[in-house]
């Protein structure tokens, strides 16, 4: 068993974090040392495995469908699709990197006569306008659906 500032360190995690993923049902404490929340050591893993998933972008309440009672299941599916969003905003990030090095060094008397920069100005005007994803669209239906329940 780990106290809770043993995980903390061992994770990277602040406390208040490891506190609200408990109170998410993300993570379970096994029990109280005094004031202390003890957790098994594999909580480490788990918070790893958070981790990766946080950064690929998923919300708390997607990877909070990942656990269950006999362990992580993890949507293959679901993986895809996050895949090809990352596909996509690599992609378009890979442009305005390109167009933004362009522009520091264009020899154009006025940025706004370099074809380069026009594009790189319609790649952010289409990223400003555009429709949320499947899964945001996921998470806004159930914000919605809590907050009419009385839930939120």
């Amino acid at each position: 068993m780990m106290d809770i500032s043993e995980v903390a360190k061992a994770s990277g995690l602040p406390a208040s974090t490891l506190r609200f993923y408990e109170e998410k049902g993300l993570i379970q404490s096994r029990g109280r040392s005094g004031l202390r929340r003890l957790f098994s050591a594999d909580v480490v893993d788990r918070l790893a495995l958070i981790s990766l998933a946080r950064s690929a972008g998923f919300s708390l309440d997607e990877i909070a469908e990942m656990f269950t009672p006999k362990g992580p299941e993890i949507n293959r599916a679901l993986l895809s699709a996050k895949a090809e969003e990352l596909d996509k905003k690599i992609k378009e990030l890979t442009s305005m990197r390109d167009g933004l090095r362009h522009a520091a060094v264009c020899k154009a008397p006025n940025h706004f006569e370099c074809p380069k920069f026009l594009r790189l100005l319609r790649i952010a005007g289409k990223n400003r306008s555009r429709k949320p994803n499947q899964l945001q669209k996921k998470n806004l239906d159930e914000m919605r659906r809590r907050h009419s329940a009385g839930e939120l």
